[in-house]
């Protein structure tokens, strides 16, 4: 007989953090976007949900008096699959479900790897102002297929945030993508993280710190930390190139104390 596939399970958001008790009011929702595979049939990988849960909790922390919430985002399956785009479409839902749940608040999509380049490809979504990509796999260039499109992240404010010593998502593929996304919108820039690889976990305190950075001022206006204004004004090379400082996060607690 047979073996029957088990049936995938359906997305769904992870439970809410952030401004979620009685009477509260949420402003804006940050959907974190775990890593994936290039292409898998498996089920979504506990793993790489668990490793999303700490970005979301920080976030929902430093932003619950803004009205902050957090979901990591449960996908149907571990891969992307081609031109199926299965974790896109899930983001896709997942914006969606953010509407239905918590009417028009500005939506940022945060994801990492496999989930960034999710984020990026899900950012045409009508709710979505913001997308932050942390080590993104971006494929490999390849002159049979279609370029990854950018006219989606048009009228969004894009931050990506690269390992230099990534050895499983190219940071070059990543910076060469930045390019042309930040001619299609000047609302661009990217961060190298010198030294580190694809968890970004050397130097997780700066990079934590810079996604609260860029989230606070992407969904509450909120005036950037320095380096950041400077990597969004600055022109290619530099404002794609621009490191991320030691202690940007002690830094940038400091400058908000004064």
């Amino acid at each position: 007989m047979a073996q029957q596939a088990i049936p995938l399970p359906a997305a769904r958001l992870g439970r809410a953090v952030g401004a979620t008790g009685r009477g509260a009011t949420v402003s804006g929702v940050v959907l974190v976007l775990p890593d994936g595979d290039p292409v898998s049939a498996r089920r979504p990988s506990p793993v790489a949900y668990a490793a999303a849960l700490p970005l979301a909790r920080r976030l929902a922390r430093d932003g619950r008096e803004e009205g902050l919430v957090a979901h990591a985002v449960h996908y149907r399956g571990q891969g992307w699959n081609g031109g199926d785009a299965r974790l896109a479409t899930d983001a896709d839902w997942a914006a969606d479900e953010v509407v239905r749940r918590y009417g028009d608040v500005p939506v940022c999509l945060a994801g990492h790897g496999m989930g960034g380049r999710a984020a990026l490809r899900a950012a045409g979504h009508p709710a979505v102002n913001s997308v932050l990509a942390l080590a993104p796999w971006i494929p490999e260039d390849d002159v049979a297929a279609e370029l990854e499109p950018v006219k989606q992240l048009v009228g969004r404010r894009v931050m990506i945030v690269h390992g230099t010593n990534d050895a499983r998502s190219d940071p070059e593929l990543s910076y060469r993508l930045a390019e042309r996304v930040k001619k299609a919108n000047r609302d661009t820039c990217r961060f190298e993280v010198h030294s580190d690889g694809h968890a970004l976990r050397q130097h997780r305190p700066e990079v934590h710190a810079l996604a609260v950075d860029f989230v606070f001022g992407a969904l509450f206006s909120r005036p950037y930390a320095r380096p950041v204004t400077d990597a969004f004004a600055a022109p290619p090379p530099l404002g794609l190139r621009m490191p991320l400082a030691a202690g940007f996060g002690k830094s940038l607690t400091k400058s908000r104390r004064k």
